[in-house]
């Protein structure tokens, strides 16, 4: 079988590829994709599937494949938005509208769509239903929590057992190779928005006024102080000022500073203790200074943690598929964040890097994904969407009670 999906994938390299460039050209941003949307429906037009579609201002694509009535059925995720990118790969393809695919959301919709093809080809081996998520806004909107709310984890009827996901990189990861780890694989991300609210007055007398530039400095620096001396080292934290902005002339103090910083975690203990001791930190030192700090935690997406059983399911499944050195543990989380974290926090599931390393090029040194330069390997889409395909027969043959 694991020959069988693959070289039937391998034969419609082609189709996958035309369908990737298409996406490619003409990237959608945010939780509304009309254009992108209409294509994924097209492009499953056909096949024996029950479809929905979102409610207004969701631009979401639910399919399910109905295999034997089993009462299982198991969740395949690709997400569809881009990023406003301006794109400068010189490709033929190139978007050109300021927006692009540089996280490699068009090659996960094709594989999802190639495996779909796939899988209504081997409907009547399928032991239960598939469930295939097309999801919008990924790229900061909450797509997965919005199609949550939607119902797709119950889109079959029973609820899904169990949720597959792979990401491709354009860097770090050789092409072909998929890489994964159980338990905490991507961040947890939360942003910090803080504004210090003090006095202005003439830079030349400072004492007559209320400095908020100088305390929001040492906020800033205070706060790494925080990350290595109130959290553990071997349960990392990240907090990093992304903006800063105070005071429009040299002579003048500011009533005003601001600054937005995104916060990285790996547990929800520490993601928990972030919420409470930075603002503790920040409300802390401006009060002993006598100014304010008006602080605003915002809880965006948890950690993205595997389930042991489904990782090592999914590992062995791309071995079968593509041979052992086409595998690789990887030692440590990645510090990016994924909304599909908010699928494995309801189904046992895991989620994979495939590597899209272009040819040619060296995993450490190429561009990396939201890079305007991020060229991604189209030799990988039929690899993905067997791998996706696989997935979904193969859980559904196994026990139900091995899904713990």
């Amino acid at each position: 079988m694991a020959t069988d999906l693959l070289a039937e994938a391998r034969a419609r390299h082609d189709d996958l590829v035309t369908l990737r460039r298409a996406l490619h050209r003409d990237p959608e941003l945010g939780l509304e994709l009309p254009r992108t949307q209409q294509r994924v429906l097209a492009e499953l037009d056909g096949l024996p599937l029950e479809i929905a579609t979102g409610p207004a201002g969701l631009g979401s694509v639910v399919a399910v494949l109905r295999g034997r009535p089993t009462g299982r059925s198991v969740l395949l995720r690709a997400d569809m938005d881009g990023l406003p990118v301006t794109e400068e790969t010189g490709l033929d393809f190139a978007a050109t509208t300021g927006t692009m695919h540089a996280c490699g959301h068009d090659l996960h919709t094709t594989m999802l769509i190639g495996a779909a093809r796939l899988l209504a080809t081997h409907r009547d081996e399928l032991d239960g239903d598939v469930v295939l998520m097309f999801q919008p806004g990924e790229e900061g909107y909450d797509g997965a929590g919005h199609m949550i709310a939607d119902g797709v984890l119950d889109a079959a009827g029973p609820r899904a057992e169990a949720a597959f996901f792979m990401h491709v990189t354009a860097a770090t990861v050789p092409s072909g190779v998929v890489a994964l780890r159980p338990g905490p694989m991507m961040s947890a991300a939360d942003t910090l928005h803080v504004t210090v609210v003090g006095t202005g007055g003439h830079a030349s007398n400072p004492h007559r006024a209320q400095d908020p530039v100088a305390v929001t400095a040492e906020i800033v620096t205070a706060l790494q102080t925080m990350v290595t001396r109130q959290f553990d080292v071997f349960d990392p934290v990240v907090i990093t000022v992304g903006n800063l902005h105070a005071g429009t002339q040299h002579n003048i103090i500011p009533e005003r500073a601001h600054f937005d910083a995104t916060v990285r975690s790996f547990s929800p203990e520490h993601q928990h203790a972030l919420s409470e001791r930075a603002v503790r930190l920040c409300e802390g030192i401006a009060a002993a200074h006598g100014l304010r700090a008006e602080v605003e935690y915002e809880s965006l997406y948890p950690v993205t943690v595997n389930d042991v059983a489904m990782t090592d399911f999914l590992g062995a499944t791309a071995a079968e598929l593509f041979g052992t050195p086409a595998t690789l543990l990887m030692p440590d989380p990645h510090t990016g964040s994924e909304d599909f974290s908010r699928v494995l926090a309801e189904v046992p599931g895991a989620m994979a890097f495939l590597g899209a390393t272009p040819p040619g090029a060296d995993p450490d040194t190429a561009p990396f994904n939201h890079s305007p330069l991020a060229v991604f390997d189209e030799a990988v889409l039929p690899a993905g969407a067997a791998l996706y395909a696989k997935l979904a027969l193969d859980r559904l043959a196994a026990p139900a009670a091995s899904t713990g």
